[in-house]
């Protein structure tokens, strides 16, 4: 018995020595991510914005603005379709991680997963790629809406493709800064409302509606330096043809510094307040 008790005990101790296993961090993050989407079969409801937010904006846009700007809602469709692609993924991410993580946090939840050996950023990197599929609906969604109002991409489908691929990018990569919002703010108004704060200056403050050119100056001086303008100018160019490498390139970087600032900062933040 002793020897059994020894030797159990040596491969406990032998067990632990073991070096960790390369990209532990994300298998974790990867099994977070099925809870996640398990959450999300369990309770479709949290997918609400997801389907009706492309539908509400693109009604909204086309039949409100669409005389006035074009003299067309056909017209005008087709110029407004790309800006509302990009603005409903960024949405999709951002109106929605933060609060979850909030009310994680305030719940206990995170505290079930610090006294599990999983690395300490895990959740957080879970329910972000979790809420991918957010993304996926609203872009499906979207697409099929603007296919039966009228609206059909002047390019291929690799094209259109790349375009949500895109906005999506821009979208996770904000969508950071919305976690950092959840985890350094403890009440969930106020990091709804904050929220709400950050992204329509970035998602309205572009030439998604109209021209650039027919904006105020200083306004058109916000739409140069605003990031999501390279994303919409990146989505027209790739749905309806037009210049697309530089865009797209100021995308990717703008998209690449955001993830690098704000998901180590979150992480920092979470690992600090736990």
């Amino acid at each position: 018995m002793t020897d059994t008790v020894l030797e159990t005990g040596n491969a406990t101790v032998q067990d632990d020595a073991r070096p960790k296993r390369p990209y532990r961090l994300a298998r974790h993050s990867l099994l977070l991510a099925g809870r996640s989407l398990i959450k999300t079969r369990r309770n479709p409801g949290v997918l609400t914005d997801a389907l009706f937010m492309p539908i509400l904006f693109l009604l909204l846009f086309v039949y409100l603005f669409g005389g006035a700007v074009s003299g067309s809602t056909h017209d005008y469709l087709q110029y407004v379709f790309p800006g509302v692609l990009v603005m409903t993924l960024l949405l999709a991410g951002m109106l929605s991680t933060g609060i979850s993580i909030n009310v994680d946090v305030k719940k206990g939840v995170f505290d079930r997963f610090r006294s599990l050996p999983i690395g300490r950023s895990a959740p957080l990197i879970g329910l972000v790629l979790g809420d991918l599929i957010r993304y996926a609906v609203a872009a499906v969604v979207l697409f099929g809406t603007g296919y039966l109002l009228g609206f059909r991409a002047q390019t291929d489908l690799a094209s259109a493709l790349a375009a949500v691929g895109l906005a999506t990018a821009l979208g996770f990569s904000l969508s950071w800064l919305n976690v950092l919002i959840g985890v350094l703010i403890r009440e969930v108004t106020v990091v709804q409302t904050v929220a709400f704060l950050g992204i329509f200056p970035l998602a309205f403050g572009t030439n998604m509606v109209v021209p650039a050119d027919t904006l105020p100056g200083w306004l058109q001086a916000w739409v140069k330096v605003n990031p999501v303008s390279d994303a919409v100018d990146a989505s027209r160019g790739l749905l309806l043809g037009g210049p697309v490498a530089e865009p797209a390139t100021m995308t990717l970087l703008w998209s690449a510094g955001f993830l690098a600032v704000f998901g180590p900062l979150a992480g920092y933040v979470y690992r600090r307040r736990s």
